[in-house]
């Protein structure tokens, strides 16, 4: 039976009447489905592409086992229906963004509720919403970690009003040469995979460079170094996968090509070594034959759940990766010629050779090693789901949501969950909703935007994949070009402007200050771009949008007391006695202690700087990112909408 007793009579009318869209029926979107229909929300649509996997039900409640393989959204609606068998729910085992849901279709909701875990389907919805006018909830959570904000048109800051940072990289010839920290060598061990089992990828080269990039050879010189390294260490750029065929896949062989050749080939690279420990290369034998080292064996008095948390020894990794190098061949050989593998972190023989790869290279550098559960995490770009952060933050959206349809809007906060109460015992500190960012290229009456690129250099293709969609979120763009005549330089009918895909932006008259207009009529949305030329950006930089510098966080918490609110960034530390004590007693800040989230002050200047810890969390595992990015990416069982 619903609650619908603990609302006054025309606010239960008015939830008991809504119309509701739930995207997501993953983590956050299982407790927000339950709590909706408890509520006395009786009209509910909910989307989800993904289907139900055994990892889901640890926190995913509305699940089961005997669900597994079966659609989120179709189930989710079954589970919550025996919570209230009155309530209209709709299931979509479908993605978001497909472009039968246009605005037209999102015109027919009250309020439109996030659970999602990506980026471009959020900025997707995010418009849709401004450009049907209708009131979105975001919410996310990162472990412990959780926050709500109600987004709407022209009174609130949009999804993309403040820029998110992109995703880290590491140059190659870091991953190729000089790693120096453990994520260098699992992305590395990952490259290694796909040049040996999957699809092969030239940008993914995982053999030492042929010359010293630290020095200044002379050409005869380095044609020499290049030739003889084609005879000693077997480093000549060949085909890794063929290479590895032709020797049958042996795992010796494999062993020392990778772990003594190659290192003793970046040894002849003086210059690499001057201001760096060298590596030390490993002999196979030499390893196999070792004593087991007694300090990092898993204690047999553990228990079997804890193993993959524990750091096996050098000898033990070398058996790990000669055994799954056996394991994945075999699953080549199975397959027939042509086949390729994908990396799964799921895939259990997959995570033992990149565990075992990356470790004899953390050896080989002089780092510490990591278990198997740590490379998992930083390898898959994992951050744990809490289910109690889940049902906290699905709980917040109910309330923004009955804030909205009482009529009370200028109500609403940003609210962020902490890992533990700050020193006023605040676990839960609203924030003041921030306005529309002037300078947004989304929620502005005018978008607009100035990309600096080559224009003898960029493509058709690079413009439409990697500006319009990639960066700008656009999902069919249209482009002309304001030229007086109108030209139709990109068009979202399949088959139009195809021809147009490799040409240079120049060979259309695009140059200095040519001024673009692009549509995408699925989100109504129309963004004019400026073009600058700039004969050169840098290496591998394709463009770079004007004033795009995101170094202000997203959202600010004006409490002074928030300084010292801790954000899950603390390395795994555990809170202080004091603190620790603290942690029964929540309390939810009341509206009198909330204040403006202006920047300028001392108070959010500060937070600014506390909230931007949370891209530090990341580093290790290979990507920076925002706090609301990090929550993006959380629960990867999540609606996967690509």
């Amino acid at each position: 039976m619903a609650l619908v007793g603990a609302l006054r009579k025309e606010l239960a009318d008015s939830v008991s009447a809504s119309k509701v869209l739930v995207v997501g029926a993953g983590g956050i979107g299982c407790e927000l489905l339950k709590n909706l229909v408890l509520s006395g929300f009786s009209n509910i649509d909910v989307f989800d592409l993904d289907t139900i996997d055994v990892s889901n039900l640890n926190r995913q409640f509305l699940f089961q086992k005997k669900h597994v393989g079966k659609s989120k959204a179709q189930v989710a609606k079954e589970s919550v229906l025996q919570f209230c068998p009155g309530a209209n729910v709709t299931a979509y085992h479908d993605s978001i963004m497909n472009p039968e849901y246009n605005v037209e279709f999102f015109r027919q909701y009250t309020l439109v509720m996030n659970a999602l875990d990506n980026s471009a389907a959020r900025n997707h919805v995010n418009r849709m919403c401004l450009a049907a006018d209708i009131p979105l909830i975001e919410s996310g959570t990162a472990g412990y970690l959780g926050q709500v904000t109600v987004i709407k048109k022209g009174t609130t800051e949009c999804y993309e009003c403040q820029p998110k940072p992109s995703q880290k990289t590491f140059p190659g010839c870091t991953i190729r040469n000089t790693p120096s920290e453990p994520i260098h060598c699992i992305v590395w061990a990952k490259y290694l995979f796909n040049q040996l089992f999957g699809e092969e990828d030239a940008d993914q080269e995982v053999s030492p460079d042929t010359a010293d990039p630290e020095a200044a050879w002379e050409p005869a010189e380095a044609a020499v170094r290049a030739e003889a390294c084609n005879e000693d260490g077997d480093i000549k750029r060949v085909s890794t996968k063929e290479w590895a065929k032709s020797t049958g896949y042996d795992p010796v062989k494999l062993f020392h090509k990778l772990f003594k050749d190659d290192i003793r080939y970046l040894l002849t690279m003086d210059k690499l070594w001057r201001k760096r420990k060298p590596p030390v290369p490993l002999e196979w034998h030499e390893v196999l034959n070792s004593e087991k080292s007694t300090s990092n064996q898993p204690n047999e008095s553990y228990q079997a759940g804890l193993k993959d948390q524990q750091v096996l020894d050098l000898k033990s990794y070398a058996q790990l990766f000669k055994s799954s190098v056996e394991t994945l061949s075999g699953r080549l050989t199975e397959k027939g010629d042509g086949a390729e593998l994908v990396w799964d972190k799921d895939d259990s023989p997959s995570m033992d050779f990149v565990t075992g790869a990356a470790n004899l290279r953390m050896h080989i550098f002089s780092m510490n090693m990591k278990s198997r559960f740590d490379i998992k995490s930083m390898a898959g770009n994992i951050i744990p789901a809490i289910a109690t952060t889940n049902a906290v933050i699905a709980g917040l959206i109910v309330l923004e949501g009955l804030k909205i349809l009482s009529g009370n809007l200028q109500l609403c906060r940003t609210i962020f969950l902490n890992k533990q109460p700050n020193p006023r015992k605040k676990l839960l500190v609203p924030c003041i909703l921030d306005p529309p960012n002037s300078s947004c290229y989304v929620c502005t009456s005018k978008p607009e935007v100035t990309v600096k690129l080559n224009v003898h250099k960029v493509t058709v293709l690079t413009l439409q994949d990697k500006i319009l969609k990639e960066k700008f979120g656009m999902v069919a763009p249209d482009v002309q070009i304001e030229d007086g005549r109108g030209t139709i330089l990109i068009s979202s009918e399949e088959g139009e402007t195809e021809a147009n895909n490799c040409k240079k932006l120049s060979e259309f008259g695009i140059r200095n200050g040519t001024r673009l207009q692009s549509d995408d009529f699925l989100q109504d949305y129309t963004l004019l771009i400026t073009i600058l030329h700039i004969d050169d950006l840098g290496k591998d930089i394709d463009f770079e949008v004007v004033g795009d510098a995101p170094e202000k966080a997203p959202q600010k918490v004006a409490d002074e007391s928030a300084k010292n609110m801790t954000n899950g960034s603390d390395d795994g530390a555990e809170p202080s006695t004091s603190a620790a004590q603290e942690q029964d007693d929540v309390l939810i800040v009341d509206s009198e202690d909330e204040g403006p989230c202006s920047s300028t002050t001392s108070a959010g200047v500060e937070t600014n700087k506390r909230k931007r810890k949370f891209e530090e969390e990341e580093e290790n595992l290979g990507t920076k990112k925002t706090r609301a990015e990090q929550i993006d990416d959380q629960d990867d069982d999540i609606i996967a909408v690509d």
